[in-house]
């Protein structure tokens, strides 16, 4: 029973040593094991406040790459649209030239035709007029006093002409 009823003098000395050891821990630990916990808390509450704020920071930077990107996609399908518009305007301003151009090489075909054909017709009336100045120069050199010698002989010139 002596372990249930410790000895008067062990029980002052162990109160003695507590109190010393109670008063230097309440004088110099406690207040800095305090400190250091209200430290940490305020880092803590710190660290919280900057998470939070970081977090709706990039809510906002997503907010705003999102609307960023739908932008980029409305300059880009205009961007592809326009490219479309100004390829089928070129298109169309080719065949166009084309057209034109083809159509004043015809206009000058056609003149020159114009102009070869009335060339020849003229060629053709001044040889058909110089074969008839020729033959009826033939005739009045000779003087023929027979009608049937004269026909028989512009018979014979007519076929020795040769045309050109």
């Amino acid at each position: 029973m002596k372990l249930l009823t410790p000895d008067p003098g062990l029980l002052i000395w162990t109160l003695l040593a507590f109190l010393i050891v109670f008063f230097i821990l309440k004088y110099m630990a406690w207040p800095a094991i305090l400190k250091g916990l209200k430290d940490r808390e305020t880092g803590i509450t710190n660290a919280i406040a900057t998470a939070e704020k970081v977090k709706a920071e990039m809510a906002a930077l997503k907010n705003e790459n999102e609307a960023l990107m739908v932008q980029a996609r409305e300059e880009r399908s205009v961007m592809i649209r326009e490219a479309k518009e100004q390829a089928t305007k070129m298109i169309s301003d080719a065949k166009d030239k084309a057209k034109a151009e083809y159509d004043r090489i015809v206009a000058d075909a056609q003149v020159a035709i114009t102009q070869q054909k009335n060339a020849a017709l003229i060629d053709v009336k001044n040889q058909v007029g110089s074969l008839v100045i020729e033959v009826s120069e033939k005739i009045l050199r000779r003087e023929l006093s027979n009608k049937g010698e004269q026909e028989k002989y512009i018979t014979e010139l007519a076929e020795g002409v040769k045309l050109n």
